[in-house]
């Protein structure tokens, strides 16, 4: 059984786009044509996905973690309701409407149909399925509970989306302000500005310093505001080029977790990521060693990587997660006590969702506050930039005004 992607025209000469299974393509093509399409192109799906989607594979430019995530829930569902998997597939890729997924869904249930286990099947696809998914899936079917452990992959995937949405949505609203304030004045400073200054030349009077650096500002950037952006850019480019070095990012990341508000809102984050990314591993039956790996590998911030590298080791050795954990200092005491009772209780994932819990509640707290501080903060900085400008304007006018007195 192979997968082919294909493209045909119907009865009104209009170009059609699908998916299709069958033993060959020549079976594929007469299928269409009993539908009444005229087969255009035919790609038989193999090794992963066809190259011209090779390079759409990744979360941001091909499948959103919501699609996945719907996709998982809807194949939890299908499969507790006894439903093969091979079938569980092929129902979930009719419904979904991404093309991409589709045709990668329809790709998982070729290689299943072939023998193969669902956690080698979704192994081609490494860039979409991520080491958590493969090895939680893998654990359901050495389990036999399969449908349970995806339907808690599910809700992981989901929460992870739900607090990730949260810090965007809270970084838009005050980096659009900020970008339209500086683009605002800007352009008051380098074009009203000096039609309205030119009056004050024809009179011969010494102009407030408020005024002069006012009217300076508006002079280098008329003359030199094309160099100013070409730095900038020429700024970030270097900077991202930077970042791209483990040192200097690894430096930068330990940064970020020293500076006062900053290293809440990371410590919060990765803490929350891994111990809802442990809590799933150790409750779908993965070993505890096999768990810190994965998880590790997880999250972002490279310091409390590589702490939970070292708490890797430690385990292995023969010591506690919790102890491992709380000597790195990093990863906060609540979490650590949370963790320390569930080993003593042999509840270790219950009690890691809680310790995910307590930290993402942390999180969306920082964010509410941050983002009610920050509407103030702005309206007066727009505000101050604004009055400046009206100052620096209206002075030279007073003066005026009391020499004509």
């Amino acid at each position: 059984m192979g997968t082919f992607e294909y493209s045909a025209l119907d009865g009104r000469g209009r170009t059609r786009k699908g998916v299709e299974e069958g033993e060959s393509a020549r079976e594929v093509r007469d299928r269409l044509r009993e539908l009444g399409l005229t087969p255009v192109t035919m790609r038989e799906i193999q090794q992963g996905i066809p190259q011209s989607h090779a390079p759409l594979l990744s979360p941001t430019r091909g499948v959103g973690g919501a699609d996945l995530n719907l996709a998982t829930r809807q194949l939890a569902t299908l499969l507790k309701a006894a439903l093969p998997v091979e079938e569980a597939l092929h129902t979930v890729s009719q419904q979904t409407d991404h093309k991409k997924l589709r045709v990668i869904l329809l790709a998982v249930r070729a290689r299943v149909l072939e023998g193969r286990s669902l956690a080698q099947a979704l192994g081609d696809f490494p860039t979409l399925f991520s080491d958590l998914y493969r090895e939680t899936v893998a654990a359901g079917e050495s389990s036999g509970r399969l449908d349970s452990v995806l339907e808690r992959l599910a809700d992981y995937l989901e929460k992870a989306h739900k607090l990730k949405s949260g810090v965007g949505l809270a970084l838009i609203y005050p980096g659009v302000v900020v970008f339209f304030s500086l683009l605002v004045a800007g352009a008051l400073v380098a074009y009203v500005v000096p039609e309205i200054t030119k009056v004050f030349s024809d009179f011969g009077q010494e102009l407030p310093p408020l005024t002069r650096g006012l009217i300076a500002l508006s002079d280098f950037l008329r003359f030199y505001g094309h160099w100013l952006l070409l730095g900038v850019g020429v700024a970030w480019v270097g900077v991202r080029l930077l970042m791209r070095r483990e040192p200097v990012r690894y430096f930068w990341h330990r940064v970020l977790l020293h500076l006062p508000v900053s290293a809440a809102l990371v410590r919060g984050i990765n803490t929350a990521r891994f111990a809802r990314t442990l809590g799933i591993l150790t409750g779908s039956g993965v070993p505890i060693l096999d768990g810190l790996r994965i998880t590790g590998r997880g999250v972002a911030n490279l310091p409390m990587r590589a702490a939970v590298q070292r708490a890797a080791e430690r385990v292995r050795e023969g010591g506690s997660v919790h102890q491992a954990l709380g000597e790195s200092r990093i990863f906060s005491p609540l979490v650590v006590h949370l963790i320390a009772s569930g080993e003593a209780s042999g509840n270790l994932a219950n009690m890691l969702d809680r310790a995910a819990e307590a930290q993402e509640q942390e999180v969306e707290t920082l964010i509410g506050v941050l983002t009610g501080l920050m509407e103030p903060v702005l309206i007066f900085l727009m505000g101050g930039m604004v009055l400046t400008i009206v100052v620096a304007i209206l002075l030279p006018i007073f003066n005026l005004n009391q020499l004509i007195q």
